[in-house]
This record gives structure tokens, sequence and C-alpha cells, in this order.
């Protein structure tokens, strides 16, 4: 018998497979339960191909006899230990010991999430994979439909397209009031390597801006703002230029110069182009932005095959180049770095309403580090990624986001070692991260992977603020809305349920 043929048999037969435990233990639990009784199964049937193929037929035929008989002693030993398990149930309903096994695990899973802070979900227990765990890994990658998805040509072509705009940014910007513009840095899920999208793919780069001559940055947290979203506003103050260098440069200055010749010799200061009261305005600097590359666009190397099609956004620049065989679609967001780290604020918002002078905090620099870090330390055959994407898609409908398993993810490659995500480690990965999910909705926490993670990587650089801050709850919404929790718990029910029936391939 072909072994795949037989795993698939087996896998399959996993639906109708009696149950090892009673409903006081929950799904992932049973699950895993039900995969270990059908590797063990599945290798006593190969030692019997093996030995059919090595002795002669009589002696296969008593061996088999003697084996089956071991067997069935065996399975009626499990059978005894169920029913006493069973007893043992009844016995503690009896007691009144336990109302409900299942909300005893719940309960376990809470204080040990409790216990390890939920920092790093510390809930993994990483393992060396079988054969047997291999072919389940090779079974599940087939049976799962996978996006075609070129994202590192595209990342490529994209970086290659943003260092081009770079070079005439710094031409045209020379001698200007406008914002320095620094080199791209491309961020986001198609920079990570992975993308919750599949025909849809969005190239975000993150260009840093600095402040014009005779002009500076200051950064102001926005105390306004809601406790869990950090806003800043960039002030923008006038500098003195009365030096004798800026002076031979033929540049007037801003604080010292009547305004009439101002007006008349110089160009106007950034405060009288993309601000409103003093603070950067990220809809004005969004419209600059358009003007910039369309402007530039017929001069790149780019033009001369590629149409480039200027896409609606208020707080970015977002636009999509075509060739008629490839498309591109490429979102250039802006922002300022918070001193010397990889924390910028930017105009990407956060929530549906943000305010034009309102830059949030953003951390896409610094995870777009960790995944470059984690994909140097990786074997080449990490399934990593593909766990994280096949959450995310998974997970459309509900009300978790994306972020939501992204962060799971961070946490686990943080603390575990990254070479245990091969293909062997393929269902351990994805039962890990469902249990991490549901743990973190029953504790109604989860950490943020940067702010307050008092186990990041060296290479990540956080402000003070950031690296004393206390941990972060993204689900912070769970502990302050009932109803919220009711309906994450409900969605997290319904879908590891699907992931149930996606791992053993029913409709």
């Amino acid at each position: 018998m072909n072994s795949i043929v037989l795993l698939f048999v087996l896998l399959k037969s996993l639906i109708h497979y009696p149950q090892l435990v009673g409903d006081a233990w929950d799904e992932e639990t049973r699950f895993r339960m039900e995969v270990r009784a059908k590797q063990l199964e599945w290798e006593r049937i190969q030692q019997e191909l093996e030995a059919e193929q090595l002795t002669p037929k009589q002696e296969t035929r008593n061996g088999d006899a003697n084996e089956d008989a071991d067997v069935g002693n065996a399975e009626e030993g499990d059978a005894n230990q169920e029913e006493d398990g069973n007893d043992d149930g009844n016995v503690q309903e009896d007691g009144n010991v336990a109302a409900n096994g299942e909300d005893n695990i719940e309960n376990d899973d809470v204080n040990e999430a409790a216990n390890a802070g939920n920092n790093d979900l510390a809930l993994v227990v990483y393992e060396t994979g079988t054969v047997f765990d291999d072919n389940i890994g090779r079974v599940l990658m087939e049976r799962i439909q996978w996006p075609v998805q070129e994202l590192q040509a595209g990342c490529q072509w994209t970086q290659n397209l943003m260092d081009n705009y770079g070079l005439y940014f710094g031409h045209v910007l020379a001698n200007s009031f406008y914002p320095g513009l620094q080199r791209a840095i491309g961020v986001g899920s198609a920079f990570e390597g992975w993308s919750p999208r599949e025909q849809d793919v969005v190239y975000q780069v993150l260009i840093p801006m600095t402040p014009p001559r005779g002009h500076s940055f200051h950064l102001e947290l926005d105390s306004a703002e809601q406790r869990h979203v950090r806003n800043f506003r960039v002030r923008v103050q006038l500098e003195c230029t009365c030096t004798k260098e800026q002076q031979a440069e033929g540049m007037l200055c801003f604080l010292h110069h009547p305004e009439e010749e101002l007006r008349s010799n110089q160009d106007p200061s950034l405060l009288d182009t993309l601000c409103t009261d003093s603070y950067l305005d990220v809809q004005k600097t969004a419209r600059w932005f358009y003007q910039l590359v369309r402007a530039i666009w017929p001069a790149l190397p780019q033009s001369h095959n590629w149409h480039l099609k200027l896409l609606p956004s208020t707080r970015s620049c977002l636009f999509q180049v075509t060739n008629g065989r490839k498309s591109f679609r490429i979102e250039m967001l802006f922002g300022v770095c918070r001193g010397d780290s990889d924390i910028f604020v930017s105009s990407q918002p956060r929530e549906a309403h943000t305010q034009s002078t309102a830059w949030p905090e953003t951390y896409a620099l610094a995870e777009a580090k960790f995944f470059k870090h984690i994909a140097k330390q990786a074997p080449r055959d990490s399934l990593h990624l593909k766990c994280l994407q096949f959450f995310t898609r998974l997970l459309l409908g509900f009300t978790f986001s994306t972020y939501t398993v992204k962060t799971i993810v961070m946490h686990m490659l943080n603390v575990g070692p990254v070479a245990q995500w091969r293909r062997r480690h393929f269902l351990n990965r994805l039962l890990d991260i469902s249990r991490c999910l549901r743990v973190s909705v029953l504790v109604k926490r989860l950490n943020h992977f940067i702010v307050g993670n008092q186990r990041l990587p060296h290479y990540i650089h956080l402000p003070p603020d950031i690296q004393a801050a206390p941990p972060y709850n993204l689900f912070h919404q769970l502990a302050e809305e009932p109803a919220a929790h009711t309906q994450a718990t409900y969605d997290c029910r319904i879908l590891l349920k699907g992931l149930k029936r996606i791992l053993l391939g029913e409709p």
C-alpha cells in the first residue's frame, strides 16, 4: 500500500475515529490525541508491511496473528483504561468536584498565560518532528490552496522604482523649503515576505522626512487622544539663519527679515505650504507627494514601458503601475523618525477618523527588521510565513485582525527555535497559533510585540519611553466591553472548528 495514500486514509478516518476522551477536553486537545492515535496505528501498519516484505508468508501470518493478539490485548487495555477514565469522570460529577471539565482546562490556560505574563506567549512546547509529522505536513501543504505570489520580485522592482524617484527628489528639493526626503524603506507584509491578499498585494514603503533649511521638527504627544492610541503632532518651528554660511547661500532668515522682503525674494516657508496652525498637515503633505510623483514620472526609465495610475488616498500616495502583463500596487507612506530609533510617526492612520495634523506612532520598520533577521536565521524550508499567511486568510470574516495573528507569530518566533518551523512541525505550529489565540481571548489580553516588550532583539532600537512602557494590550477592548469579548469568544470557537475541518480534510 502506498504510504501517502495510507496517510490520506488515516487522516480522513479521523473524522469517524472514536473519541479517546470525554467532552471535558477542548477541541485542540482532542485533535492532538486523535492525531497521536493515528500515528501509532500508522507505525504499526508500517511494521506489518515491512514484515511482509522481509519474511515468508507463513511466518508473516503467524507473526501477524501474534501481533494482532497483542494489539487486541492492548486495545482491550486501552478500552478498559478509557472506561476507567469515564468512571472517574462520573465520580467527579457525582461528587460535584467539577461541573465543567472544559472550564477547568480553560482556567488552566488562563493561569498559565497569567503566570507567563502573556508577554511572549510562552504557551508553546517545541518538539522534534517525526517521519509521521513530516508526512502530515506534506499532506497539509498539498491540501491548502496557496496563492501564487512573487513577492520578492515585486519588492525588488518597487525598491528600484523608489531609488529612481529618490534621485529626482534630491535634485528637485535641494534648495527648497519643503521637507527633505530620505531613501524609501520597505515595510508591511509584502516586504516581510507574506501577504494576506491573493491578487491585491500592496507594496508599502516608508519615506523618512527631514526639516528643510531654517526649520525644525518637534514631536508632541497628543494627550487628547484615546489612551490606547499614541498620536503625535509634528510642530514646525522656524530657526534663525543669520549665519555667514547661510547668508552666503543667498538665504534670508524667516525670523529676522521683513515679510515684504521675504515674499519678494524667497519661496514661502514650510509653515505657509504644508502646515495647519504650525503643525505639519498629513493631507496637505499627501497632495504634495502626488504632485511630485506625477511630475517626476516621465523622467524615470520605468515610464517607457510602464503606465502610471494615481489612486485616491488622503493620507498617503497610492498608485498602480502596469505594463500589460504585470501590475504593482504601491503605497508611499511618509513620516518623521523618533530620534535615533526604528520608530516613526507616520501618515498611516490607526482609526477611521484621524485628524489631518495627527501622526500615529508606527512600529512597521521595527517589525520589518525583525522578520528580516528571522529570515537570516531560519532554514530554507521554514514555514513560519506560510503559517502566518494561512491564518490571516482563515480570519477573513471574523472580528480578529491580521495584525492579531502577526503579533502571535512574532511572539512565538521570538521565544522558540526558528528551526522548528519546518514541514514536520507544520501541524503543531498551526495548533500552537490557534491555542495562543484562544488563550489570549480567554484572558482578554494580547501584548503588543514592540511596546513594553522587555525581550526584544538587540538590533531593534526603541525610544526610552517605549522601552520602559508597560505592556500594551491589543485586546483592551475585550476587557472593557463584555459584548466584544462575547463576540470574540464565539468567533474564536467557530474559527477553530473551521481550522479542524481544514486539517482533517472535511468539506
